[in-house]
């Protein structure tokens, strides 16, 4: 009893101490809490530990968000963690030269068009999920829908305003050198847009002559759009292919962006994984055509079979010399010509002199494959002979 009674003594000393400390901490004219907090230092510690509060930039920062950066921009912190996943882009080789021929045929075809020195250079080419793409667009602007007719499909092209009113000015007679003004707050005028018609569809025109190597397609301009919530050609959690253009006509000049969603280029996905154009993916014509000039001058053996019957084999076991087998035929049907067990074709049984002769009276059956490696491979042939 006297153990426990000095320890309880000793606990209410050691808890007084401590009240007697945080109370000269909190009011002392030196090191206080309060003073701390009253003159505003950052650095002030709490009564629990040190903590420091973030700040928004630093928040936005740790999860990857900034106003300043778009759907395409580069992406950092757990928002690039998360969006890694969502949108699986497949590198498409041959897509890519495509747009490079389409840089040089626009290039030449603006020049026409606007009489001014204009280069067209290729920025990026990205995949995005459709919705956020269209949430990424800067307004104003006008989105034209252009449907691959061999595609059955649609795609999207969007011309910012910046690229629209350096346009109207350079082919309305503006200065050159001269910032394009932007009027803010009022729609397209019917020239305006008559004009942006006039320039998707040299784009569509030049996107088609770039396409044709390697798939001919022919893109037609549907409709033009200002609200981008009209524009909808996919679902929105589509993934999609985004090129991006850059048209500079000395000190003006804006974006060209064309988005053509998985399923509108799935039709031609073979082709666009090519390494190189006229990629084969392992045939080889060489080889196709000494096989089919070997199979051509190969020789077979065929059999014309009169008649086939089943019997038992007690039948055939009690077969003696003399016993005569009937068969259900007469001489003028026909007999079957086989190669093995392949039926060929049929024909009629005859005499010419001491031979027998078979006179075929139906065509052999077509083979699946053509017969035009054959028919070449036949040719070389007599050509070499």
């Amino acid at each position: 009893m006297e153990e426990k009674a000095q320890k309880k003594d000793d606990m209410s000393d050691w808890d007084e101490a401590l009240t007697e400390q945080g109370a000269e901490a909190d009011g002392g004219e030196e090191g206080g809490w309060a003073d701390l907090v009253d003159k505003g230092e950052d650095d002030a510690p709490t009564k629990r530990g040190a903590e420091r509060i973030l700040n928004q930039e630093e928040i936005d920062n740790l999860l990857g968000f900034s106003p300043d950066d778009g759907v395409l921009g580069e992406q950092n912190g757990i928002r690039a963690l998360i969006n890694s996943a969502l949108v699986s882009y497949e590198r498409l080789p041959m897509l890519e030269i495509v747009f490079d021929r389409l840089v040089r045929l626009t290039t030449s075809s603006m020049r026409t068009f606007t009489s001014d020195n204009v280069e067209v250079s290729l920025e990026s080419i990205s995949s995005v999920r459709f919705d956020d793409y269209l949430n990424s667009i800067p307004l104003p602007a006008i989105l034209s829908v252009f449907r691959a007719e061999e595609w059955d499909n649609f795609g999207l092209i969007t011309v910012d305003s910046n690229l629209i009113y350096s346009i109207i000015d350079s082919l309305l007679g503006g200065g050159r050198g001269m910032q394009a003004v932007r009027v803010e707050g009022r729609p397209y005028t019917t020239i305006e847009m008559n004009i942006v018609r006039k320039l998707i569809e040299i784009i569509l025109g030049d996107a088609e002559n770039a396409f044709q190597p390697l798939t001919p397609v022919k893109l037609n301009l549907e409709r033009l759009e200002t609200n981008p919530r009209f524009a909808a050609i996919t679902r929105p959690n589509n993934a999609a292919i985004l090129v991006e253009l850059r048209v500079d006509m000395e000190d003006r000049g804006g974006r060209v962006q064309m988005l053509l969603p998985y399923v509108t280029i799935e039709p031609i996905r073979d082709l666009l994984l090519q390494m190189f154009m006229g990629e084969k993916f392992g045939r080889d014509a060489i080889w196709e055509g000494h096989l089919a000039s070997e199979v051509y001058a190969a020789e077979i053996e065929v059999d014309a079979v009169l008649v086939e019957q089943e019997m038992s084999l007690r039948d055939v076991m009690a077969l003696q010399p003399g016993h005569t087998v009937m068969f259900d035929v007469s001489p003028q049907d026909p007999i079957e010509i086989k190669c093995g067990d392949a039926a060929l074709t049929k024909g009629i049984m005859g005499r010419i002199d001491d031979a027998i002769s078979l006179k075929i009276s139906r065509s052999l059956k077509r083979p699946k494959m053509s017969l035009a490696a054959f028919e070449n491979a036949a040719q070389t042939n007599s050509e070499v002979g």
